[in-house]
């Protein structure tokens, strides 16, 4: 990769750096793959990790990506680039291998291994460099990061004029389950996150409840299933609970999907804030379902366990809450429970019984357990070094970030330079935030915004679908968007200020 290569940034020399992110995750080794090689430019991203690593925990063989593999870290705005997948396949021998698969979505741990590959050749990626303080220099006009080497050496100060929060996701389970979140039960009572980490052991166990009808939830579930010896014999009884009203698949007709496109999100950025909170919980399934192969993989494995007569050693309970959970038992160590049986919490066997409620009939209910795999999701959260800037930054009704149309944090006026996050915005552009098919696109918004001219070009149409009304811009009560391509000619608008009918001409 010698001619790849670029120099790293020298903190050491007088000046400020241009771009500073803070964390390495597949959006930010995004940002910093294209900004490498833009002439001027000198950036520079930390990660308080070793080394890059994505999702461990759920790394397991035979998963893959749920987006196609052009939705890597540079394809989508700049597929020349030298650190697309296509040419980490190239120098990793594995072209003709991949070609010959016909695979157009990638396993995880392969995605894992190209990142890992971009953030290792990258001089702009420092890992080991934790961050522990974000604050705006007025002398300097600048943003001072506090940046704490390992092994508790003195702490080390670095100037930017933009920053860039990359710093990814916290998982988050259900309020029922949170006091159980500790030292005395680790590997029974855990977040999805951690779970490759305690598989073994939970394989082992008599009886595992897996919490979440998302693609994670899937996953563990089908995972644990296959540690079933399929005689009826060893393996855990698997439960799967979701409070979703069903183990649906996640939206992936080609239409549907023009909800993660850059159109969409100029749509839902026009919203009134509260449609835009409905909207979000509403479209659960368009980024919380589940790929339609790995539901039919576990529809599979229970055909699979019942040939003969055989019941399965499992049970799929959508639409259900968990309103309580208590360790019974001693310790809540491992245990019975093997039979599957929902019980009242009595008898002596030791694990956890959970209390739920059936959404739609209202009706509560126990079951015991001897172990619990939470995979609710992430969400964003507030990162403790930025407190220093707390009170500079402009935050909504609900203590999140306020966030323009180029990912930019609405900031106090005397602050000159930008901040900007990725990752952090379900709120203000909609569903397509955690997805990986913009994460390029979105890279690319940002490093124009921050150089003040187009580095990359971006698209100004990506969608066939007219979100909202049609119209022109300038007409009231329409959404300023270009025609549908095909429209009548003649497409009659209501100004909503007098109810006139307008007609609008392509």
């Amino acid at each position: 990769m010698t001619d790849h290569e670029r120099t790293r940034p020298d903190e050491s020399e007088s000046g400020v750096l241009d771009l500073l992110g803070v964390g390495i995750g597949p959006f930010n080794l995004s940002l910093a793959a294209l900004a490498d090689g833009v002439p001027g430019l000198r950036a520079l991203f930390l990660d308080a990790k070793p080394a890059f690593s994505w999702h461990p925990g759920l790394l397991l063989e035979g998963t893959t990506l749920q987006v196609p593999f052009l939705a890597d870290l540079v394809t989508m705005s700049d597929p020349t680039s030298p650190w697309s997948y296509l040419n980490y396949l190239r120098e990793h021998d594995r072209m003709f291998p991949f070609f010959f698969s016909e695979r157009f979505h990638i396993p995880r741990r392969e995605y894992d291994h190209y990142c890992r590959w971009v953030a290792e050749h990258l001089p702009s990626c420092r890992f080991d460099a934790q961050v522990t303080a974000l604050e705006w220099d007025e002398h300097a006009e600048a943003f001072a990061v506090t940046e704490r080497p390992p092994g508790g050496g003195p702490p080390s100060r670095l100037l930017a004029r933009h920053v860039v929060l990359g710093v990814g996701t916290l998982p988050v389970v259900p309020e029922a389950l949170r006091p159980l979140l500790t030292s005395a039960h680790a590997g029974r009572v855990l977040h999805s996150a951690d779970y490759r980490t305690h598989r073994a052991r939970l394989a082992a166990t008599d009886d595992v409840t897996v919490i979440g009808a998302g693609q994670s939830g899937a996953e563990v579930t089908l995972d644990l299933l296959r540690h079933q010896d399929g005689n009826g014999g060893g393996g855990p009884y698997v439960r799967w609970l979701a409070r979703t009203p069903a183990f649906a698949p996640m939206e992936y007709s080609k239409i549907g999907l023009e909800h993660f496109t850059p159109d969409y999100i100029r749509y839902f950025r026009a919203l009134p804030e509260d449609r835009r909170e409905r909207l979000v919980r509403e479209q659960w399934q368009l980024y919380k379902g589940v790929s339609e192969e790995t539901l039919a993989e576990i529809h599979d494995e229970l055909y699979e366990r019942t040939i003969g007569g055989t019941e399965p050693r499992a049970a799929l309970h959508p639409g259900v809450a968990i309103v309580g959970v208590e360790a019974v038992g001693g310790d809540g160590g491992d245990g019975g429970g093997g039979d599957g049986s929902e019980t009242d919490g009595g008898g002596s066997r030791a694990g956890y019984v959970l209390t739920c409620r059936h959404t739609e009939q209202d009706r509560l209910f126990e079951v015991r357990t001897s172990a619990i795999v939470s995979a609710t999701g992430y969400a964003a959260g507030r990162p403790a070094f930025l407190e220093p800037m707390a009170k500079l930054i402009e935050w909504d009704d609900q203590g999140r970030y306020r966030i323009d149309g180029d990912y930019r944090v609405a900031l106090d006026p005397r602050v000159s330079g930008a901040l900007y996050v990725q990752n952090a915005e379900l709120h203000t552009h909609g569903v397509s935030a955690p997805d990986l098919t913009l994460g390029a696109w979105r890279a690319a918004t940002i490093l124009n915004a921050v150089t003040g001219r187009t580095v990359l070009r971006v698209p100004d149409r990506t969608a066939w679908t007219t979100f909202g009304a049609p119209g022109v811009a300038g007409v009231a009560g329409t959404v300023g968007v270009a025609p549908t391509v095909g429209a009548p000619r003649d497409v009659t608008v209501l100004d909503v200020s007098d109810a006139a009918p307008v007609v609008v001409r392509p």
